[in-house]
């Protein structure tokens, strides 16, 4: 397992907070034995949480050219149909992943295509679970058209914990499946709009794994 290279400020950032709380407490308390050791172990702690999140497993990759992958880890919170307002303007199945701080935060391509849309909205920072979190909070909007000529919408919605999304496509790339696309720190959501009708292989509650899970099929 290696670290995500969204992760080396905040680790560095976090060794330098936890050096100068422990120099703190070892200079201003030395004599307070039970202090000491609480500080050590909660900067241990902090330390195996923080490389925890910023983990990036190697993984064998799911592909085929009909499948919609799993852009995300976490857990299936939504599969209804809906109206995707912001590029389709029509009704779309919808499949949300809501990814919890301990998951894996690296954010894939569900299918390989083109980039035909591309939107970074600023917004809120409601609870992922929240529904109105999909059109009011910090998000981005990726629109892929599969060379069936199907396009695929998902779309990276930060949560109540998460202050930084991360994309690494535009309008015009051509993108391959499993491959990164983003990634979004401390807890957050993905949500994925098919066309109506779409073969969904998961459930409510399902978790699932990014770059393996098989969302999807499409027709």
């Amino acid at each position: 397992m290696t670290i995500h290279k969204e992760g080396y400020t905040t680790i560095a950032l976090s060794i330098l907070f936890i050096f100068i709380i422990n120099a703190f407490v070892d200079y201003k308390y030395y004599d307070v034995t039970w202090l000491r050791w609480f500080i050590y172990i909660f900067s241990a702690i902090f330390f195996i949480i923080v490389l925890q999140f910023f983990r990036n497993p190697k993984r064998s990759f799911a592909t085929g050219d009909n499948l919609v992958i799993c852009p995300a880890d976490g857990k299936v919170v939504v599969i209804e149909e809906t109206e995707e307002g912001e590029y389709f303007k029509d009704k779309r199945l919808q499949v949300s992943i809501f990814m919890s701080p301990v998951n894996v935060h690296i954010n894939r391509n569900p299918i390989s295509g083109v980039v035909k849309f591309f939107k970074y909205h600023p917004g809120k920072y409601l609870a992922a679970w929240n529904p109105k979190s999909s059109t009011e909070n910090e998000r981005t909007t990726t629109v892929v058209e599969h060379k069936s000529g199907t396009p695929v919408l998902f779309r990276q919605i930060a949560g109540a914990l998460a202050r930084r999304i991360v994309w690494y496509v535009k309008e015009g790339d051509v993108v391959e499946q499993a491959e990164q696309f983003g990634f979004i720190k401390f807890g957050s959501r993905v949500d994925v709009f098919l066309p109506v009708g779409t073969k969904v292989n998961v459930a409510l509650n399902d978790v699932v794994k990014g770059g393996i899970t098989t969302l999807a099929e499409l027709s």
